[in-house]
């Protein structure tokens, strides 16, 4: 960080600037990233100034720019440093990390270093150490030589947490646009392109990613039992496209409860209306489930025997439920604890290498909160202000579609399971004789 002492006018008293220089490269203009660094400088109180600007010349082509930005306090020019990298801007001579103690526990340095979610690299006693599972919005713990994100709740007295943004660097995933359409920057939201197009692209993703060994995670919302997806989403998690699932209370309960009653939120799944007693099915469901102690439990003893959740226990999947204040019951597989869920969540990253979020604003966003920016992510939902907010709240690798939610997993299922039955029409429920009526 540089540091100069100017005058303005006829003032005496000389005012201390202090400044960094720092270089981003990469599509800056077709992207619009060079228009966002600019803005996050000035809304920041800080200001720039552009040495050097090297323009592409092909569409594929990166560029190159190069700028002092300063600020005439120093803290604030950390923080205007931390904001920048979001978008990829790292210092030119980034100098060594400083790393502060924690002085208790759930509490970091005041001056830590908040992280983003691409990759990172920290910059310790002249070694580059990458950074593991790079996720937002939490600290930097080093220990031992090795450097990973720490959430605050479980920071603990004395880690050593890097401080200013000073021997910290970030790489965005720069990707090819022809990559099966996922690019880093380009969140593109429509319900205009055509579907069987961006299905087949998400299938054709799914598959690499199984043959790499990776796993295919999914976030669901109750959206996928209400317009009938859950016998095609079965499917999809009996043919390994569905390695983990993360969901609340609403998805598993409606799931159960169709399976149990060949009801979603007391409608007739079969016929599209409601039954007698209808509205009760959900909690008899949630009651159901807890006699038998879990969800797997009720699978084995011969209580569920259809839906997604039956598919994952007898595949052999993992879940993670997440509740919120809204639940009834809640089911006794629900994490009701949140912090608990949030470190569930960050367990079931592990080998993950796509992501599909669907009909689910609140795990969405959770998810992509915890989710690394290499990770291609997908969001598919009927209301475009869900699928909007997941980029917007710093999923920038997130890929938008507005659809039906039922339409889209069966035409999934249709590309991805061999045989695939199509319409699931009829009765939901099985002959149970543990579930209450």
């Amino acid at each position: 960080m540089q540091r100069s002492d100017t005058s303005h006018g006829d003032t005496p008293q000389a005012e201390t600037h202090y400044a960094e220089t720092v270089e981003i490269r990469g599509h800056l203009l077709d992207s619009g990233v060079l228009a966002r660094v600019l803005d996050d400088v000035l809304e920041y109180g800080g200001d720039y100034t552009i040495s050097r600007l090297d323009l592409g010349r092909n569409h594929q082509d990166e560029s190159y720019a190069r700028m002092e930005i300063g600020s005439a306090d120093p803290a604030e020019l950390q923080r205007i440093l931390m904001r920048v990298q979001i978008h990829g801007v790292n210092p030119v001579h980034p100098g060594e990390a400083v790393l502060r103690p924690a002085e208790r526990d759930g509490i970091f340095p005041e001056d830590f270093y908040s992280t983003t979610n691409l990759e990172t690299v920290v910059r310790v006693d002249g070694q580059w150490l990458p950074v593991h599972q790079p996720e937002m919005d939490c600290g930097l713990l080093v220990r031992d030589g090795v450097a990973r994100t720490v959430p605050v709740s479980d920071v603990r007295v004395g880690d050593l947490i890097v401080c200013g943004a000073t021997g910290v660097k970030v790489i965005p995933p720069w990707h090819d646009e022809e990559d099966h359409g996922f690019g880093f920057m380009s969140s593109d939201v429509s319900s205009e392109k055509p579907q069987s197009l961006q299905v087949r692209r998400i299938a054709a993703q799914m598959r690499e990613v199984k043959e790499a060994g990776r796993r295919v995670l999914w976030v669901g919302g109750p959206a996928i039992v209400h317009t009938g997806a859950a016998p095609a989403m079965a499917e999809l998690v009996h043919a390994g496209y569905v390695d983990v699932l993360f969901a609340g209370n609403a998805l598993a309960t409606h799931d159960i409860e169709a399976a149990l009653f060949g009801t979603s939120l007391g409608m007739d799944l079969a016929k599209g209306r409601g039954v007698p007693h209808g509205h009760e099915h959900h909690i008899r469901a949630i009651n159901t489930i807890r006699r038998c102690g879990s969800i797997a439990a009720a699978v084995r003893y011969g209580v569920l025997r259809t839906g997604v959740m039956h598919a994952l226990v007898t595949a052999g999947r993992d879940f993670v439920l997440v509740g919120s204040v809204r639940d009834d019951g809640p089911l006794p597989d629900v994490y009701t604890d949140v912090v608990a869920g949030q470190r569930a969540m960050r367990a079931g990253l592990a080998d993950v290498g796509f992501c599909i979020v669907v009909a689910t604003m609140l795990h969405g966003i959770a998810t992509g909160n915890i989710l690394p920016a290499s990770i291609p992510l997908v969001c598919v939902d009927i209301n475009p202000a869900t699928v909007t907010k997941l980029a917007d709240r710093g999923s920038a690798q997130a890929i938008g579609i507005v659809t039906d939610i039922g339409l889209f997993v069966e035409q999934l299922a249709r590309e991805l399971v061999p045989g695939h039955r199509g319409d699931h029409g009829g009765d939901h429920r099985g002959d149970h004789p543990g579930a209450e009526s």
